[in-house]
């Protein structure tokens, strides 16, 4: 099948394009954003950029959409509207942000585009009304067991971890003054000095490519997950798969994700400043609760069941139209 999407979030995108279709991406706008620019000269296989002309007169089977402002983007590039004249998915890859538990999803009671929900946690608090849903798990390629941690650190990957504050749980890395915490991502340099000065043992160790971060990462004994209300992210089963144990908030999907013997999982940050104590301390006992970590992992988010079920929702979607 031909799927027309949008490289919204990198991770998702690349295990998505892992998949037997073609996937198709517009061209990068006048900033450069957009289309397979991330990708520099080394696109996947299965990806194409496609101009609206192309669109026009060979019209996707499906088109993914993740963002609203997509459906009136279609409509004024290939002159066909999602739901009403081609087939279309939404992909929802948020919590709800206001009225919890009460949300009203923008497409609630949209009979023609379908709600895809990345966790259960989500389709359960985003209030859909008629809305067809259904839950895809994310899938997450395996990067193998690289874990060493030989480094007596705590990891902690968080994209803005100062812009998006409460959310992340950055709030909270002064628990854990006690500890080394190297953090990694997006704008996670500005991470130190938005902290107290008195709380100064956290490092922005770099924003990496994916491999070089997976080397890094493994090398950290624990890794720390404190996000309080975001979709289950990518890196936490990153961490899984590289096989490092894991100290986890209990919130959203957390506790589907993550069995306590992987390292600790609790909504009690005194019970989770212990564990790291512990697991720091205990290369050991570190190294045997990374396996049933990376286990979890892979027994839950392995590619095939994922890229199993995305295919299932795209011939269903594509099979409503015919």
């Amino acid at each position: 099948m031909r799927i027309l999407m949008w490289d919204v979030h990198g991770g998702y995108t690349d295990s998505l394009v892992a998949g037997a279709h073609e996937y198709l991406f517009l061209p990068p706008d006048r900033s450069g954003r957009g289309g397979l620019a991330r990708y520099g000269d080394l696109p996947p296989s299965t990806a194409y950029e496609v101009s609206a002309e192309e669109l026009r007169d060979r019209p996707p089977d499906v088109v993914l959409l993740q963002r609203l402002e997509e459906i009136e983007l279609c409509a004024e590039q290939l002159g066909r509207r999602p739901g009403s004249d081609l087939p279309a998915i939404f992909l929802e890859h948020n919590t709800p942000k206001t009225d919890v538990p009460s949300t009203r999803h923008p497409l609630a009671d949209e009979p023609q585009i379908p709600l895809v929900h990345v966790t259960h946690f989500n389709e359960l608090f985003w209030d859909c009304g008629r809305t067809h849903t259904r839950v895809i798990e994310h899938g997450v390629a395996d990067p193998g067991l690289r874990y060493t941690g030989r480094l007596p650190r705590l990891a902690f990957v968080v994209n803005e971890p100062v812009r998006r504050w409460r959310v992340t749980g950055t709030d909270l890395l002064p628990h854990f003054a006690d500890f080394d915490v190297d953090a990694f991502g997006i704008d996670a340099d500005k991470l130190p000095a938005a902290l107290d000065p008195s709380h100064q043992r956290v490092c922005f160790a770099g924003n990496l490519h994916p491999n070089a971060l997976y080397d890094a990462l493994a090398e950290r004994r624990v890794y720390l997950h404190l996000n309080r209300w975001t979709s289950l992210g990518l890196s936490l089963i990153q961490a899984m798969l590289l096989g490092l144990p894991v100290i986890v908030l209990d919130t959203t999907e957390s506790s589907r994700a993550v069995p306590s013997a992987a390292g600790a999982r609790s909504g009690d940050i005194n019970e989770l400043v212990a564990a790291a104590r512990a697991l720091l301390a205990d290369p050991h006992e570190a190294q045997r609760r990374g396996l049933i970590a990376r286990r979890a992992a892979l027994n839950h988010y392995g590619l095939p069941r994922f890229l199993h079920d995305w295919d299932l929702a795209f011939k269903e979607a594509a099979d409503v139209t015919r």
